[in-house]
C-alpha cells in the first residue's frame, strides 16, 4: 500500500463559488497553502462573529482545490482520500464528480477515487466545507484542520481500520493476542492469499509470529493468534507499547502492509475497587479538554498536542476526557505514548439541540456510521478506556431518552466489548428516574459532588464517577482584593485566588477533593478543563435559558476562564493547587505576586499550596509561622448552590494575612521537620529587559516541528515584572516562520498572527515552526525602552 502524506499545495478561497468542484474552474488566484489548516484562527476577532465560539469567523463557505497526478502504473488499484476531519459539512469532488459527504467535522473518513481517477493526468480534487454558526458551544475551529491521504492499493489489501488488536488472556508468564484482520478484494480473481503477522517490541524485537492462508472470495475477516512470552504491560508508569505489522501475499509477492500499534493491559472497573489497571487501583485524576490549541487554533500539530499533555501530566494529570466530540489521531498516539488513560466522547447531543445548528441536525442519518467509525478507528489505542456516547443530553429529561442511550450503548458493544460505555449526565435525578442511567455500563455525573454516596445507595448495581467537575474560573496573575463573591468584575478577569466569580454550577476544587475523598467507591474526576479554551467565556459574555442566542454581553472577553492553566500553556495558581492534590514530588506554591503599590501597610492574603505536611511563611525573612496541612483550615467564599452559601473550610490550602512591605515572600516545606520544597516571590523594580525561554532549542526540520518560547518581562535582578503589559515585537530569521503569538488574556483581539505582543501578567508566547531545511532559527524581542534578547533554536 502507498499512504502518502496529501497536506502539501492545497489551492484555498472563501466565499460562495459557483461550479467551484469543476475541473475547468479557474484556481489561478486561489491562495496556496498546506494542510492542516483553520481560517478562523486568521481572525479578525469580531463581536458580530458571537463570543461563544471565540468571536473569530467560524462559519461561512470555503473552498479548497488540489491537483495532483497518479502514474500510470497504478492503473488497476484502488485509490481513495483519507481526511482525519474537515470542519464542517464536507462535500468532495473528484474530476468535477460527486465522491461523498460527511457533515460532522469531529470525524474522520475515507472516500473511494478508483472511478474518477485519471491515471497518469492531471486530477482535481474540490472540498467544500459550510460550518454554521452556533454549530458548537466553544470554538470549532473551521477548515481541512486535520490530517488527509492519498492511499493508493492492490486489489487485495487491508482497509481503512482493518485490525483490532485484543488480548483475551494475560499473564506475567505469557499474553495472548488476537489480531482480527480483514481483508478487502477489489476485483482480484487470486486465492493464492496468505497473512502473515509479526509483532515487535519497544526494541524492534520480533517476538511472535504467525503465518495464515487466507480463503478469500471478496472479502474476509481472519482471526490471528499469536503469542508474547514474559509480556511487557502498557502502564500508566510504564507506557510499554508494541507493533504488529500485518503483511499480505499473493502468489508469494507482497501486496500490501498494515501496522498496528497495541499496547498489552488489563483494565477492570469495580464497584468497591474503582478502576484497575493491570490489577492495581488507580485513581482517575483526569481533565476534560477540548480540541484547540489555544493561539495555534484548531489545525492538528503533533507538538502543540504534546506539550499541552506533557504540561497536563506534571500537575498531575493521568486521564483524558475529549469533550465533546472524537479526537484527532494524534491525541490518542501521545497518550498512548505518555501513559495518559482517554475516555473517547462521541456526541455533545442526540436528537435535542442545544443549539441552533448542533449535531441533532444530523443524528438519525449519521450517529451510527459516525460512532462505529470512532470506535473502529480508536480501539487499538492501549489507552482508550471508556467510550462516551454523550455530555449532558436533553434527553435526560425525556421518559423515552433510554432508547437512544441503549441504542448507542448497544452499537458500542458491537463494535467493542472490551471497554464500558459513559454518559456525562447533569440533570440529577432525570437521568436515574427516566432510565438513561440504567442503559450505560459507568455514570459520569457532572457537577453533583455531595451525591456521590447517594446515587452509589440507591443503585448498588451501578459504578459513579465525577465526568465534569468545579468548573472553577480565574485569570493568571489577576488579583482582587478583598476577596469577595462577585458575579462579575469591572476588569472582565477571575481573581486567581479560586475563589470568587464563576457559574451557578460551579465550586472550587476543594469541594470535589473532599467529595473524592469521602466517597472512595467514586473512579475519581474529570476537571473542567486542563486548559482555558477559546469560547465560551463564562463568567462573562452572558448565556440566555435556550442556549441559542449570542454570548456578547461583556465583549471583549472571547474565551474560556476554567483552565488550570491559561490559553498559551502558562499554568495559573490553580495549576499548583492540582498538583498538590495528584502529586507525590514535594513541591510547595505560594501566591499571589508582591508588587502592590499603594498598599504599604495593607493586609494581603498569602495562599500556600503544598503536598507536603508544614509549611512556614517569611516575609522579607520575618517568619509568619508554620501551618499544618490537613489541621490548620482556610475559609473560602463558597456560592456553590448545594453548599450553605457564606463560607467553606478546606484543608487545602494554607494561608496568611501579612502587612504589605515591599521586598519578598517565601514559603517553605517540610516532612518530618526536613525542608523539601521552597518558593520565593521578590518585588520586582522597574521593568528592564525581555528574556526568551524555549521549551526546545533543537527541533525538526520537517516544516511543523514547533519551538513554544516564553517572553517575560522583567527587572535589572531577573525578577518578573508582574503587572508589565509591554508590547513585545518579534524577528524571526533563518529555517524558521511564526506559528502564533499569544499571551493568555481571555479579553485581548490582537491577532495570534503577527510578530508582536502585548505581555499579560508580566508574560506572553511566541511559537515557531520549522522549515523543511536544516539550520538555525534567530529570534529577536524587543520592547521600547527595555534591554532587547536573541536566541537561537537549532532545525535538524
Amino acid at each position: 500500500m502507498s499512504d502518502q502524506n496529501f497536506n502539501k499545495d492545497w489551492l484555498f478561497q472563501r466565499g460562495e463559488i459557483k461550479r467551484g468542484e469543476s475541473i475547468v474552474f479557474d484556481d489561478s488566484n486561489w491562495r496556496n497553502l498546506n494542510l492542516p489548516h483553520d481560517w478562523a484562527i486568521e481572525g479578525p476577532f469580531d463581536k458580530k462573529y458571537n463570543a461563544r465560539t471565540g468571536g473569530l469567523p467560524v462559519h461561512g463557505e470555503a473552498w479548497y482545490r488540489k491537483h495532483f497526478v497518479v502514474s500510470k502504473e497504478n492503473k488497476g488499484k484502488k485509490v481513495s482520500i483519507e481526511f482525519d476531519g474537515a470542519m464542517s459539512n464536507a462535500k468532495v469532488w473528484l474530476n468535477g464528480e460527486f465522491v461523498g459527504e460527511r457533515p460532522y467535522g469531529y470525524i474522520g473518513f475515507e472516500l473511494d477515487l478508483t472511478k474518477q481517477i485519471k491515471f497518469g493526468e492531471d486530477n482535481v480534487i474540490a472540498v467544500q466545507l459550510n460550518p454554521e454558526d452556533l454549530s458548537a458551544r466553544w470554538y470549532p475551529g473551521a477548515g481541512i484542520y486535520r490530517n488527509v491521504r492519498l492511499k493508493i492499493n492492490n486489489s487485495i489489501h487491508i482497509p481503512q481500520y482493518g485490525t483490532f488488536v485484543t488480548t483475551p488472556k494475560i499473564t506475567k508468564e505469557k499474553a495472548t493476542i488476537n489480531i482480527e484482520t480483514k481483508l478487502e478484494n477489489y476485483g482480484s480473481s487470486a486465492s493464492d492469499v496468505v497473512l502473515k503477522t509479526i509483532v515487535k517490541n519497544k526494541e524492534g524485537n520480533v517476538v511472535a509470529e504467525n503465518t495464515l492462508k487466507v480463503n478469500l472470495n471478496k472479502n474476509s475477516t481472519d482471526n490471528v493468534e499469536l503469542t508474547v512470552e514474559n509480556p511487557e504491560f502498557w502502564d500508566i508508569s510504564n507506557p510499554i507499547l508494541y507493533e504488529a505489522t500485518t503483511s499480505v501475499f499473493v502468489n508469494d509477492v507482497l501486496v500490501d502492509e498494515y501496522a498496528t500499534e497495541f499496547g498489552i493491559r488489563t483494565i477492570e472497573f469495580d464497584r468497591k475497587k474503582g478502576f484497575l489497571l493491570n490489577g492495581n487501583a488507580v485513581e482517575l485524576n483526569g481533565v476534560c479538554m477540548h480540541h484547540d490549541q489555544g493561539p495555534l487554533g484548531s489545525a492538528i500539530n503533533y507538538r502543540a498536542k504534546e506539550r499541552q499533555m506533557q504540561i497536563m501530566q506534571s500537575m498531575g494529570v493521568n486521564a483524558l476526557r475529549t469533550s465533546h466530540n472524537p479526537p484527532s489521531p494524534e491525541i490518542l498516539q501521545i497518550c498512548d505514548k505518555l501513559g495518559i488513560v482517554v475516555i473517547v466522547e462521541a456526541f455533545d447531543e442526540w436528537k435535542i439541540g442545544k443549539v441552533k445548528n448542533g449535531y441533532n441536525k444530523f443524528f438519525d442519518k449519521w450517529h451510527e456510521t459516525d460512532l462505529r467509525d470512532m470506535i473502529k478507528r480508536d480501539r487499538n489505542h492501549p489507552s482508550v478506556i471508556m467510550w462516551s456516547i454523550g455530555n449532558e443530553i436533553l434527553e435526560q429529561g425525556k421518559k423515552d431518552g433510554w432508547k437512544v442511550a441503549k441504542m448507542l450503548n448497544d452499537i458500542c458493544h458491537d463494535e467493542d466489548n472490551t471497554r464500558p460505555t459513559t454518559v456525562g449526565f447533569n440533570y440529577y435525578p432525570a437521568p436515574f428516574d427516566n432510565k438513561l442511567a440504567q442503559f450505560v455500563d459507568i455514570v459520569g455525573m457532572n457537577y453533583w459532588p455531595e451525591n456521590y454516596k447517594e446515587i452509589l445507595e440507591n443503585n448498588p448495581d451501578m459504578i459513579v464517577y465525577g465526568s465534569e467537575t468545579s468548573s472553577q474560573t480565574s485569570s493568571r496573575g489577576v488579583y482582587h482584593l478583598p476577596i469577595e463573591f462577585k458575579e462579575k468584575h469591572e476588569t472582565n478577569h477571575v481573581s486567581s485566588y479560586d475563589v470568587t466569580v464563576g457559574p451557578p454550577w460551579a465550586y472550587a476544587p476543594d469541594i470535589e477533593f473532599d467529595a473524592q475523598a469521602k466517597e472512595s467507591r467514586s473512579l475519581g474526576e474529570f476537571l473542567w478543563t486542563g486548559f482555558d479554551y477559546l469560547g465560551e467565556p463564562t463568567p462573562y459574555g452572558g448565556r440566555d435559558n435556550s442556549s441559542h442566542g449570542y454570548w456578547n454581553d461583556d465583549w471583549p472577553s472571547r474565551s474560556s476562564y476554567f483552565g488550570p492553566v491559561d490559553l498559551s500553556g502558562f499554568p495559573k495558581d490553580r495549576f499548583y493547587l492540582y498538583q498538590s492534590q495528584w502529586t507525590k514530588e514535594p513541591m510547595v506554591h505560594v501566591l499571589p505576586h508582591w508588587n502592590w503599590e499603594g498598599k504599604e501597610g495593607d493586609k494581603i492574603p498569602v495562599f500556600a499550596y503544598t503536598n507536603a505536611e508544614v509549611v512556614e511563611l517569611f516575609v522579607n525573612g520575618k517568619s509568619y509561622g508554620k501551618k499544618v496541612k490537613g489541621k490548620d483550615l482556610t475559609k473560602i467564599p463558597s456560592e456553590y448552590h448545594e453548599f450553605e452559601k457564606g463560607m467553606y473550610k478546606t484543608k487545602y490550602r494554607l494561608s496568611w494575612k501579612v502587612p504589605y512591605q515591599p521586598g519578598s515572600i517565601k514559603v517553605v516545606a517540610y516532612n518530618g521537620g526536613k525542608e523539601v520544597a521552597t518558593k520565593e516571590i521578590k518585588t520586582a523594580s522597574k521593568s528592564a529587559k525581555v528574556t526568551l525561554v524555549a521549551d526546545r532549542t533543537e527541533i525538526d526540520a520537517d516544516g511543523s516541528d514547533l519551538s513554544f518560547i516564553t517572553v517575560k518581562i522583567e527587572d535589572k535582578d531577573g525578577n518578573l515584572s508582574p503587572m508589565a503589559k509591554n508590547l513585545i515585537k518579534f524577528k524571526i530569521e533563518g529555517e524558521g516562520t511564526l506559528a502564533a503569538v499569544g499571551n493568555g488574556d481571555p479579553t485581548s483581539l490582537a491577532s495570534f498572527q503577527i510578530p508582536e505582543r502585548k505581555a499579560f501578567s508580566g508574560k506572553c508566547l511566541l511559537v515557531v515552526k520549522s522549515t523543511e531545511k536544516s539550520g538555525e532559527i534567530k529570534i529577536t524581542a524587543s520592547s521600547e525602552g527595555l534591554e532587547s534578547q536573541v536566541i537561537i533554536v537549532k532545525t535538524n
